[in-house]
């Protein structure tokens, strides 16, 4: 098989995959209902949780699980164009790495080439979807002293950036997954070209 066509097929591949992992997580409940990537409280916040629980604020953490995982819902239709761009953008030499490395060899191309720009979407989105909740102000203040106790990483003490960080997580996650189904089962893609491919 030429590089040409190698090229090519990696290029489907990749493509399907993000165009699948975004249409999948980019629906109302493609986070919150899908508990591989459902985005929790961080931490000790969220053992904090199951103590409010007892004392009837079971509701307000509800309502801000539910606000993070909507935010990251409304952020990943965003990245298509970004993921799609990306990957027909791609050189004979990724498509090579990509064909020889591991399950994850794509996820891990999209990381090097997306996470960057994709943070800078998703954060505007995140945070407007965040607002909404009025929790979260009080979250980053709560987790801002939970942080100076050691209690919750650093990088979490500011959801917005959370949220971001735990929905491109998500997606990358869900791109893997596609990536393993086409690994497995290339014939089923229905491509002839992924089939030459991916097919061995």
């Amino acid at each position: 098989m030429s590089n040409a066509d190698a090229s090519a097929g990696v290029k489907a591949a990749l493509e399907r995959g993000a165009v699948a992992a975004v249409g999948l997580l980019g629906q109302t409940d493609g986070f919150l209902g899908n508990p591989q990537v459902r985005i929790p409280l961080p931490g000790f916040l969220n053992e904090a949780a199951k103590v409010l629980k007892f004392t009837g604020q079971q509701k307000r953490v509800d309502e801000l699980v539910t606000a993070m995982n909507r935010a990251a819902e409304a952020a990943v239709p965003q990245a298509k164009e970004l993921l799609v761009n990306a990957a027909k953008s791609m050189s004979v030499q990724d498509a090579a790495r990509i064909v020889q490395g591991g399950e994850t060899s794509v996820t891990q191309f999209f990381t090097d080439r997306t996470r960057a720009a994709l943070t800078e979407r998703f954060l505007p989105i995140v945070t407007k979807a965040t607002e909404q909740v009025a929790l979260a102000d009080k979250y980053n203040a709560v987790a801002g002293k939970a942080s100076g106790l050691g209690l919750v990483k650093k990088e979490d003490t500011n959801i917005q950036a959370y949220v971001t960080r735990k929905s491109l997580d998500g997606l990358y996650f869900m791109i893997g997954e596609e990536e393993k189904k086409i690994r497995r089962d290339p014939v089923g893609t229905g491509s002839d070209i992924l089939r030459k491919v991916f097919g061995g």
